[in-house]
């Protein structure tokens, strides 16, 4: 069995389901992904998502969905995002986690202070509930680990990891998991591999970040949570596991995150 920890099932490429979410799903099925959680970025993606997740969960396949502001919003949107906002609308037994929110330098650095502020927001709306966070770090970890630390989060995933080991090191000190998206079966992403090596494996998780991303040998393709199995694949081979044991840990692992305060 596998877990997607991160997809945005409400963005996927569909073309070759003629346009039916419910060939992705049955894709889903097919590659043993039983659990997966739907990303939200806005809150006008909201409905959307959460209409997903009604729809398509059922014994084969258990979906959730997360509650955030994508620090690559506009100003608006991520001011958007009160304590009290994220609260009321994480609130219910379908939204699993808090975000996807955190600091993205690498797009615009104008908007430095709404970001730090929305994801201390953020952060307190996790606290009140106990739901993990989503963390999206891109060109701004000494940033994202001093407000977390400052905060004190200790409670989420680093989604999408693409830093060294030695920041890997410094969120799993926090208590945070690290979760690898198609980036790590990547040629170039040595850095990447070295910290997916180093990583005890009880605090690791799995993602395709679709329609983002895709894991080799499906890079350039539109990804889809079917493909996660090659991140696990990826995994297991600097890990020196089997696919299965992989896909078994990180399941067990993210099952154990959402479990961590209730």
């Amino acid at each position: 069995m596998f877990t997607d920890s991160h997809c945005h099932l409400n963005r996927l490429d569909l073309s070759k389901y003629d346009g039916q979410l419910a060939g992705a799903i049955d894709a889903m099925k097919a590659a043993n992904v039983t659990r997966a959680m739907a990303i939200m970025c806005d809150f006008a993606e909201y409905d959307d998502i959460a209409n997903i997740i009604s729809t398509y969960s059922d014994q084969q396949l258990e979906l959730g969905m997360s509650v955030g502001i994508h620090p690559c919003e506009d100003i608006s949107v991520l001011q958007s995002a009160s304590v009290e906002r994220l609260v009321d609308n994480a609130s219910h037994d379908h939204v699993w986690a808090i975000g996807e929110t955190g600091l993205d330098y690498y797009w615009s650095t104008e908007n430095k202070r709404e970001q730090q502020a929305s994801l201390a927001r953020h952060i307190h709306a996790s606290q009140q509930l106990k739901k993990p966070l989503i963390i999206h770090m891109r060109e701004a970890k000494e940033d994202t680990i001093d407000i977390l630390k400052a905060e004190g989060a200790e409670h989420g995933i680093i989604h999408c990891f693409t830093e060294d080991w030695e920041t890997a090191k410094k969120a799993l000190d926090l208590g945070f998991y690290i979760s690898f998206s198609g980036i790590v079966s990547f040629k170039s992403a040595q850095m990447i591999k070295e910290a997916a090596q180093n990583m005890p494996m009880d605090r690791v998780l799995i993602e395709t970040d679709s329609p983002y991303l895709a894991p080799v040998p499906k890079r350039g393709k539109p990804n889809e949570p079917a493909f996660v199995p090659y991140v696990a694949q990826c995994i297991a081979d600097l890990q020196k596991l089997s696919v299965e044991e992989v896909g078994a840990i990180t399941t067990k692992n993210f099952v154990n995150l959402l479990a961590q305060y209730h």
